[in-house]
């Protein structure tokens, strides 16, 4: 591999001992060594004497992963990381468009979601009641999920069943409305005792403001991430190797309807 290609911290500029580098990221001195262990930050240089040294390049590596694990979580933010300090900036580029991605379908899912709280009026009366029902393994095969889940989701209070006379259980227009609402609200990770007052709340006040107050929740979270993944580009574009573009991406370049030159 060749050695332009390998993200290596600066060797100008401050150095840091590992109390500095942990104060300056807000963390302790023990979990800088564990992410360096984690190759996570790259490698500390050793003093004469055998003590870590670090510079501002392990600290912009630190940043970069402390702004990632708060944007998409540890699971996502240590792949991207190791990654680079591995010297496979590619890997890291589609990790973190795989990142936006993700995020890009939460949004997705969370306009779906509002699409159909908004469309919620479970007290109109004039509404025709639906002749067929379902049972458990037809209402799992509509929304996407296993009859397992829908069983666990009675037990949190979400799903609501009524029983046949041979003592199957039969769901009716609105527990397909719920488990629809329940399935997009799991996408975002809600727990379930959430989920079950949201939509307890849809049935007992005829709207669904509970649940839209829960989006707008998700919305802003989804807001931070994508934030959080801005900044934490900032970081890793310092040390991620420079590549020669053959595409000439200047604002003059590029033909955008009324843009301004």
């Amino acid at each position: 591999m060749p050695a332009e290609s390998v993200a290596k911290p600066s060797n100008t500029g401050r150095s840091f001992r590992p109390v500095d580098l942990a104060r300056a990221a807000g963390l302790s001195a023990q979990t800088v060594r564990n992410y360096e262990a984690q190759r996570v930050i790259a490698a500390s240089r050793r003093t004469p004497a055998g003590y870590r040294t670090y510079d501002q390049g392990h600290l912009d590596q630190l940043l970069a992963f402390t702004t990632l694990a708060r944007a998409i979580g540890h699971q996502g933010a240590i792949p991207i990381m190791t990654a680079v300090t591995s010297g496979r900036p590619g890997d890291a580029l589609e990790a973190l468009d795989k990142a936006h991605a993700q995020l890009a379908a939460g949004r997705d899912t969370l306009r779906e979601l509002e699409a159909v709280l908004r469309a919620v009026n479970p007290l109109d009366s004039t509404a025709p009641t639906p002749a067929a029902t379902y049972s458990v393994g037809e209402l799992a095969r509509h929304v996407g999920v296993t009859p397992a889940t829908l069983r666990g989701w009675e037990k949190a209070g979400i799903m609501h069943p009524r029983r046949h006379s041979t003592g199957h259980r039969e769901y009716a227009k609105d527990d397909v409305l719920d488990a629809r609402v329940a399935v997009l609200l799991r996408r975002g990770s809600f727990p379930l005792a959430t989920i079950a007052s949201a939509i307890d709340q849809i049935h007992h006040h005829g709207n669904a403001s509970a649940a839209l107050v829960q989006l707008d929740e998700w919305r802003q979270n989804l807001d931070a991430s994508s934030r959080g993944l801005l900044t934490a580009s900032a970081y890793l574009s310092r040390f991620l190797p420079r590549v020669e573009d053959p595409r000439d991406l200047t604002p003059a370049s590029i033909n955008v309807p009324g843009q301004y030159i």
